[in-house]
């Protein structure tokens, strides 16, 4: 494999690049827009612990049966609950509140000031700080009682795997079957984009540079390719990996893939630059798990809509680590191509399937500055 060369920081004019995820341009930030200091992820786990189970599957005993719209006793169409807006935070106090830092050492705390890196790098208002996207522009369908309602009975981590992976909420173990025996847990990922937390939406504009520190300061790091594609395709059980988390046939309905891009005022969306896009584009996510069905075997939601996901990826021929753009965000369906169908002529589309690797944007990790407003990322964990 070649080395990847660092891409243009004009929008690319068609759909391609964040892909389809990208399909109205890609903004990159520099720099100078906002203070991330780089973390340094660990791109390879150490093997060590006996495998664990996953929870529930979404179709099991207790689990909602379908994704397109949180389900109720009788089969009821539910009620109304709450404000879909409600849960749109644009204070940074809101925004951190979601989740929490792990305690640093004073040997650590000599060499990163997570208060400030707090400050600096969240809050509404801009594409220079990571939130939750331009909430005067956002459309959002789903309240978090009605998520919540959906999610009733489905077992998101049980206190094995809690135990597992670090006493970390909202993370699973993950790993590899040979001849129907797990083999050891070499890592756990968290079930929900980032703040990884049940019915909170996602978090945008944030550079995987970015991402890694937030990460590295919650004793986690980001997921790499690889472990991102083995939660998505593999069976704790043994069975044969899947095309797609849900299944082995696209189904734009299961996950928050179907919503196509708005027109704001009349005008389209505009991504030729951070800030066109983000006054221009709306951030149109749901609630992390709004899409029940939308989940791994091993028990992880969203990896495919709602929003594509940074990861890391080394690389072969200088040993460096670079980011890796992958998945889908809401409006797949604009671009969506099954994973067997040939590319149709004079279209853009891509394959959304679990092991579907592409070179989206690919960056040095340590000034890794894309960004965008349907880009989030998850974060994983070594298991010792």
């Amino acid at each position: 494999m070649s080395r990847p060369s660092r891409p243009s920081r004009v929008a690319l004019a068609a759909l391609t690049a964040a892909a389809a995820a990208c399909s109205r341009g890609e903004p990159d930030r520099g720099p100078g827009d906002a203070a991330a200091p780089a973390a340094s992820p660990s791109a390879s786990p150490a093997a060590s612990g006996p495998g664990d189970a996953a929870p529930p599957a979404a179709g099991s005993a207790g689990a909602p049966p379908s994704a397109g719209a949180p389900p109720s006793a009788g089969g009821e169409a539910p009620p109304a609950a709450g404000d879909p807006m409600a849960i749109h935070h644009e204070a940074r106090e809101d925004l951190v509140r979601l989740f929490s830092l792990k305690e640093l050492t004073p040997r650590e705390r000599k060499f990163r000031n997570p208060e400030l890196f707090l400050e600096k790098n969240f809050g509404g208002g801009g594409p220079s700080r990571i939130n939750q996207g331009n909430k005067a522009l956002a459309r959002h369908t789903r309240s978090k009682e009605q998520c919540l309602e959906g999610l009733r009975g489905v077992v998101l981590q049980t206190e094995e795997q809690r135990a597992r992976c670090g006493g970390h909420e909202n993370m699973v173990p993950v790993f590899k079957t040979a001849r129907g025996k797990a083999k050891p847990a070499e890592f756990c990922i968290d079930i929900f984009e980032f703040p990884n937390k049940p019915c909170e939406l996602p978090m945008v504009w944030a550079s995987p540079t970015q991402a890694a520190s937030v990460c590295s300061l919650q004793g986690k790091r980001l997921c790499t390719e690889d472990e991102w594609s083995l939660a998505c395709r593999g069976d704790p059980e043994g069975g044969e990996p899947r095309t797609y988390a849900y299944g082995d046939a696209l189904d734009l309905a299961v996950c928050h893939t179907q919503t196509r891009h708005r027109e704001i005022d009349g005008k389209p969306c505009d991504a030729d630059t951070a800030r066109s896009a983000y006054e221009t584009c709306a951030t149109d996510t749901e609630p992390a798990g709004a899409y029940p069905a939308c989940r791994s075997r091993f028990g992880v939601f969203d990896q495919h809509g709602n929003v594509a996901e940074i990861m890391t990826r080394r690389d072969r021929d200088d040993g460096k680590l670079y980011s890796q753009l992958k998945g889908s965000a809401w409006f797949y369906v604009e671009v969506a191509r099954a994973h067997d169908a040939p590319r149709p002529k004079g279209q853009e589309t891509y394959p959304d399937h679990c092991s579907f690797s592409p070179r989206w944007h690919v960056e040095p990790m340590e000034n890794a500055w894309h960004v965008n407003y349907h880009l989030g990322f998850r974060c994983c964990k070594t298991v010792r």
